[in-house]
């Protein structure tokens, strides 16, 4: 079971070209964000093309109980009229942030240097995912956190009376992490330091100055040095959210793999922190062509035309590539079992503590389809069968994660028996247009 309802069985099996036009959703983090940013502004800000899927919708009934208010207006069209900085009021009731790591740690940030207390929880596979790598750094401005064992939800945070500044070096690439601590530091006087090692997605860096925040990035010796005054007055935006890498790449990687397809993926983010696993595909030797390059909404965008690509072969994925594709492994895996040779994806232990442990889930998954893999704490090996090649035949096990879900519906149009998951359900979360997204490209997907 999902959380948001009963489990979903789905199937796909192979499908004849994939043909059309593939609109895919709004990007998920610019969604999250553009709500709570929203929220801390003084104003209305005013969103379109907003991701309507159950993650984000958490997001926004999460800034109402805040005190925020949050409207949609028509597809992908919200408004938010926000609070302020440090304006957040106590809520009335748990939040229950469902599925999405993004909508707990980035709201526990930003309620952490206000003095009120907040509960949150979320579903079974959020409840076992780890707070802690929030919940240290927030401490140090002040804050409080009571949760269960190991530092899961559900979890209580009792924000800051009188919170200060901090510098913190990020001991894991992670953009959650370094996004709480910003919103954090939004609300503490004086300037608030963030390091990071290696670049993550830097989409909170990029909408904190659009809407006014005092933001310095500097690249030395220790990595990027992110530099925030704290207690500004954020101003309301328009924001206009481009279309999700990480959602545009299942359409992108099935027409890759099966046979026949040409499609076109208009408007899709061209982020350099989110744009690993294209660059991945170019250098397998994936048929894609980058058109119109352009901006919108603050971020690089392009329109992705993709054929067939029968002849990828297999790569040694560079480690230090993982934060920009981290979301993108699972349906990589994929294309790399239909591609010749091994593809080695080192770096990737933080794939243990996604919606699921999905290093684990991708191996099993793709040993029932008769694909073989090696495994270790921080390394996936997929051993490519090349095109058409994977049996398939095999039920998976998605462990309420979306994305294991899709990749495997994805392996089945080019499998050479049907691919079914146990739970399709999760998919709402992320990507609730995917199921008639690719039917009207043609793949044969079905539930039950």
């Amino acid at each position: 079971m999902s959380g948001h309802g009963d489990a979903q069985p789905m199937k796909s099996r192979r499908s004849g070209p994939l043909r059309g036009v593939a609109e895919v959703p709004g990007d998920k983090s610019i969604s999250h964000r553009s709500l709570i940013f929203g929220a801390m502004a003084v104003g209305e800000t005013r969103i379109t093309g907003l991701l309507e899927g159950q993650d984000v919708l958490d997001t926004a009934k999460a800034m109402r109980a805040f005190g925020a208010t949050v409207t949609r207006r028509g597809q992908g069209e919200w408004t938010v009229n926000g609070v302020g900085v440090g304006g957040f009021r106590e809520p009335d009731d748990v939040i229950d942030c469902g599925n999405s790591g993004t909508c707990v740690r980035l709201i526990m940030g930003t309620m952490a240097t206000t003095p009120i207390t907040a509960t949150f929880t979320g579903d079974a596979s959020l409840r076992k995912r780890p707070m802690g790598r929030v919940t240290d750094p927030l401490s140090l401005f002040g804050a409080r956190a009571y949760g269960r064992q190991g530092g899961r939800l559900p979890m209580t945070i009792v924000g800051a009376a009188n919170p200060v500044p901090v510098r913190y070096a990020l001991p894991v690439a992670s953009a959650q992490v370094k996004s709480a601590v910003l919103l954090a530091g939004l609300n503490a006087p004086g300037e608030t330091v963030v390091i990071e090692k290696e670049p993550t997605r830097d989409h909170s860096e990029r909408m904190l100055v659009g809407f006014g925040a005092d933001l310095q990035v500097e690249k030395t010796e220790e990595g990027h040095v992110i530099t925030l005054k704290g207690q500004p007055e954020l101003r309301p935006q328009a924001v206009a959210v481009p279309r999700d890498p990480s959602s545009a790449a299942f359409p992108v990687c099935a027409a890759l793999i099966v046979e026949g397809s040409d499609i076109l993926v208009p408007g899709v983010s061209q982020n350099l922190t989110r744009n690993g696993l294209y660059l991945t595909l170019v250098e397998m030797g994936a048929d894609i062509e980058f058109r119109n390059p352009r901006e919108e909404g603050g971020e690089p965008v392009a329109d992705l035309r993709v054929r067939f690509s029968g002849d990828m072969k297999g790569i040694d994925v560079p480690p230090e590539r993982a934060p920009s594709m981290i979301d993108e492994y699972p349906i990589l895996s994929v294309v790399a079992a239909f591609s010749t040779g091994r593809t080695v994806m080192r770096g990737v232990k933080e794939l243990r503590v996604k919606e699921s442990d999905r290093i684990d889930a991708m191996a099993r998954g793709l040993e029932a389809c008769g694909v073989r893999v090696e495994e270790d704490e921080d390394t996936l090996i997929v051993h490519g069968m090349g095109a058409g090649g994977v049996p398939g035949g095999a039920t998976v096990k998605t462990h309420i994660d979306h994305r294991i879900a899709m990749s495997f519906l994805v392996c089945g149009l080019a499998a050479k028996a049907p691919v079914a998951v146990d739970d399709g359900s999760p998919i709402q979360t992320s990507f609730p247009i995917f199921e008639s997204l690719m039917r009207g490209l043609g793949a044969e997907i079905e539930r039950g």
